[in-house]
C-alpha cells in the first residue's frame, strides 16, 4: 500500500512538472551557464515540496477558494511578469553577437538568480493549482503513512526532475559555445514566456478566445 501511494505521488508530481514552463526554462538556462545550478535546483525542489506539504496538510481548500475569488488578478499579474521576463530574454537575444562562452563571467549573483527563481515559482498561479490544489486533493484518498508516502513520492519527482534538468543541461554546454547558439536559446525561451503569458491572460479573462 505504501509503495502504491508513493508511486501515485511520484507519477502525478512528475507528470505535472514535466511540461516546459517559465520555471523549467530558467533552470535549463542556469544549467547551460553552469552558474548557481545547485542553489537553483535545491530552491525549486524545496519550494515544490513546501507547496506539496501545504496541499496535503489541508490548505488546498483555502488556496482553491482564494484562487477562485481573485483568479483574474492573479493570472493578470502572472501574465505581466512572464511577458516581462520574455522581453528580457528577447533583448538578450537581440544584443548577442558571437559565441558566448559558458565559462565567461556572469554578473548575476546567487541572490539575484534565486530572486528570479522565486518570482517564476511563486508568481505563477498554476503552481498552486498543480501542487497545492490538485496534489492536495488527490491525497484525500490516502490516510496515515500512505499519505506521507504519497507526498514523498511527489516531492521525490520534483527533486529528480530539477536535478536532471539543471545538471543534464551541462552536457549541451559545448554546443552552446557555437556562434548564435545563445541567441537561438534566448529567443526560444522568450517565445515560451510570451505563449505562457498569453495563456495566463486568457485564463484570467484579460484576453478573448
Amino acid at each position: 500500500m505504501l509503495m502504491s501511494a508513493y508511486a501515485t505521488g511520484f507519477a502525478l508530481g512528475f507528470s505535472l512538472i514535466l511540461a516546459i514552463g517559465a520555471q523549467n526554462a530558467f533552470v535549463l538556462r542556469q544549467g547551460l551557464l553552469r552558474r548557481h545550478v545547485l542553489p537553483v535546483v535545491l530552491f525549486c525542489a524545496i519550494a515544490d515540496m513546501i507547496l506539496i506539504v501545504a496541499g496535503i496538510a489541508g490548505l488546498s481548500l483555502l488556496i482553491a477558494d482564494a484562487v477562485s475569488r481573485h483568479a483574474s488578478l492573479l493570472f493578470g499579474l502572472a501574465a505581466l511578469w512572464l511577458a516581462g521576463y520574455g522581453v528580457m530574454r528577447l533583448r538578450s537575444a537581440v544584443r548577442a553577437s558571437d559565441a558566448i562562452s559558458t565559462d565567461a563571467p556572469v554578473v548575476s549573483t546567487v541572490t539575484a538568480v534565486l530572486t528570479t527563481a522565486a518570482m517564476l515559482t511563486f508568481g505563477n498561479p498554476h503552481v498552486y493549482l498543480d501542487t497545492v490544489v490538485l496534489i492536495g486533493a488527490v491525497s484525500l484518498q490516502f490516510q496515515g503513512m500512505s499519505k506521507l508516502a504519497y507526498g514523498a513520492g511527489a516531492a521525490t519527482a520534483s527533486f529528480m526532475f530539477f536535478s536532471a534538468l539543471g545538471y543534464g543541461a551541462s552536457l549541451l554546454a559545448p554546443k552552446m559555445q557555437r556562434p548564435n547558439a545563445w541567441r537561438i536559446l534566448d529567443t526560444v525561451i522568450a517565445l515560451v514566456m510570451f505563449v505562457l503569458a498569453i495563456g495566463m491572460a486568457r485564463a484570467g479573462g484579460w484576453l478573448g478566445g
